[in-house]
């Protein structure tokens, strides 16, 4: 009897001690981890909508071909943010937000030429707003892993940035200074009610 009950303790212990250890192997995020985990989610499901909505609205190359580089980038990127919220034990909505999605549907319902003037619009605002996450959970962030995702969506989002200004003719981007940070984004940083969203669709031609 004394022996059975020392095998089971043992067992216990073992248990116990695994389960200590994948506690301490989560990573330590705090709000404002755990808020940038589902803004990006959001930001990756917007642009891979928006991108697949190019490739069925637009007729021109460039902006079809967009279009697909922002599918097949930030499928990848999303990818890696699903694996990490779930070690954090972050839970992640289904679809981007309602301003996101009202954004979406305004876009649907252009064609030809006031669509991609629309949508290079939209996409350009919404990338240096992603820019501002970026750096905000660069200052901000605690976990190692979730900065490491900022530190790798950054100079994707910043490729996308450069490619959506020069399909619209406007001005490149800046390069990375040598310590890796970027000067702030024009449109400055975003206001609480900001998050999460692209600035409101512009009218129909607009260019932003």
């Amino acid at each position: 009897m004394i022996r059975r009950i020392i095998v089971l303790l043992a067992v216990a212990t073992v248990t116990l001690g695994g389960a200590a250890r994948a506690v301490a192997a989560q990573p330590d995020l705090n709000e404002q981890d755990k808020k940038f985990l589902v803004q990006l989610h959001r930001v990756d499901l917007t642009e891979i909508q928006a991108g697949n909505l190019a490739q069925r609205r637009s007729t021109d190359r460039s902006i079809i071909d967009l279009g697909k580089v922002l599918v097949d980038n930030h499928t990848k990127l999303d990818e890696n943010v699903r694996q990490v919220a779930q070690k954090a034990g972050v839970p992640l909505p289904e679809d981007p937000n309602a301003n996101q999605r009202q954004q979406l549907a305004d876009l649907s319902r252009l064609t030809g030429q006031v669509f991609d003037n629309a949508w290079l619009a939209v996409m350009i605002t919404g990338h240096r707003q992603t820019l501002d996450r970026l750096d905000q959970e660069l200052s901000e962030g605690s976990s190692p892993e979730v900065k490491k995702l900022a530190e790798d969506a950054r100079p994707v989002v910043r490729e996308h940035l450069n490619m959506l200004r020069k399909a619209r003719g406007g001005p490149m981007s800046p390069s990375p200074s040598p310590s890796g940070t970027m000067s702030p984004s024009p449109s400055g940083p975003m206001s609480p009610g900001q998050e999460g969203t692209m600035s409101p669709a512009p009218s129909p031609g607009g260019t932003g």
